[in-house]
């Protein structure tokens, strides 16, 4: 069986086993991240999306965090213009193994969203983790920013800042 998934704005065909370079995803190495967004699934009944597989996903292990090869880009202006200007990329990437393609019930597995670092807010990384790792760490960041807007104790009071005076407005001149 095999599937065929997006992740990072490209398309990989993948089966149990495989290893895959893709764009950087929110996760340590050692864990497991899920890919929701399966396109096709493939095999003896082979089932298309429309765009999506509903309930299909791609459960993966994170191996490391690592950088591709240096692209280096340089660009010279001729004639009268005498610059130039060299500027080198490493893009940062995610290497994955593939361990199991669920054609169903992928929704029910608790296992973490594969999501991109890079254009996306730390609340939807939370929103995509599991409810239970969610759950656990709410309270304990609730009470760590009542802590923070506690005000300080009454006999360290901090002294108070001087007003400024407010300006007064322009003289008009009544005809």
């Amino acid at each position: 069986m095999f599937a065929v998934l997006k992740t990072g704005g490209k398309q990989y065909r993948v089966q149990a086993g495989d290893v895959l370079r893709v764009e950087r995803i929110a996760a340590q190495a050692g864990e497991t991240v899920q890919f929701n967004e399966i396109l096709m699934l493939g095999g003896d009944a082979p089932v298309i999306g429309a765009p999506m597989v509903a309930g299909a996903g791609v459960q993966a292990e994170v191996i490391d965090q690592i950088k591709a090869d240096k692209v280096i880009h340089y660009v010279k202006r001729r004639r009268k213009h005498s610059s130039q200007r060299t500027k080198g990329h490493r893009q940062k990437l995610t290497l994955v193994r593939v361990t199991d393609i669920l054609a169903t019930g992928a929704d029910a597995t608790g296992v973490k969203a594969a999501i991109g670092t890079g254009s996306v807010s730390g609340f939807v990384v939370e929103a995509a983790a599991p409810a239970t790792v969610a759950a656990a760490e709410g309270p304990a960041k609730k009470a760590t920013r009542a802590k923070k807007a506690a005000p300080a104790a009454e006999g360290t009071e901090a002294p108070a800042k001087p007003k400024r005076a407010a300006k007064k407005p322009a003289a008009t001149t009544e005809e």
